[in-house]
């Protein structure tokens, strides 16, 4: 894979997740419990373990390379993960679509950095993987999240009653997307 880094901030970098990641995701995941807490599933103790990172980023890669998935990872100068953006249910044909899921770390918000790398996401899903469109939802209540997608040019184009179970409940969300581009769709 050639080399896809993105500097956002001095001392961040947006790149390609990495299998090498697991216990820096472990560590931030862990860190940011109770600050993701309303905006997440609950997840079992597995989750958080280094081992469990592992598990998952051992699947999103081969999503990856089956063209399914794209994982990527905000990096700060020690190269510790502090936020993950996912491009996921990748579909090809006429619909040329990706489901965008994201989050940064607590001690990172405010920055801007959700924006740049959401923007970010959206060239790459347009350059790299020739999608049409960036879709994502968010829990009705996160206003944050929110205003990152309309800063990153997407749309509300509904709402979903009971779209996810998120901390504990069918949680109603807020449904988003951005156009890419108009070009007809290849291969």
């Amino acid at each position: 894979m050639t080399d896809r880094t993105r500097l956002l901030a001095p001392d961040v970098t947006f790149r390609p997740a990495e299998l090498a990641d697991a216990p820096s995701f472990a560590a931030a995941l862990t860190r940011n419990r109770d600050y993701m807490r309303r905006w997440e599933p609950v997840r079992p103790a597995f989750f958080y373990s280094v081992e469990g990172q592992s598990t998952r980023l051992t699947a999103l890669l081969a999503d990856r390379d089956a063209g399914r998935s794209m994982p990527w990872v905000l990096a700060d100068a020690e190269e510790r993960v502090i936020g993950a953006f996912t491009l996921s249910a990748i579909e090809r044909g006429p619909f040329r679509n990706g489901r965008l899921g994201y989050w940064v770390d607590a001690d990172h918000a405010g920055r801007g950095l959700a924006t740049a790398a959401v923007g970010a996401v959206c060239d790459e899903a347009r350059d790299l993987l020739g999608l049409h469109r960036v879709e994502a939802a968010t829990v009705t209540d996160n206003v944050p999240s929110q205003r990152v997608l309309a800063k990153a040019g997407f749309e509300q184009i509904g709402t979903a009653p009971g779209y996810l179970h998120i901390y504990g409940l069918w949680r109603d969300h807020h449904l988003f997307q951005r156009l890419l581009h108009d070009e007809l769709p290849i291969g």
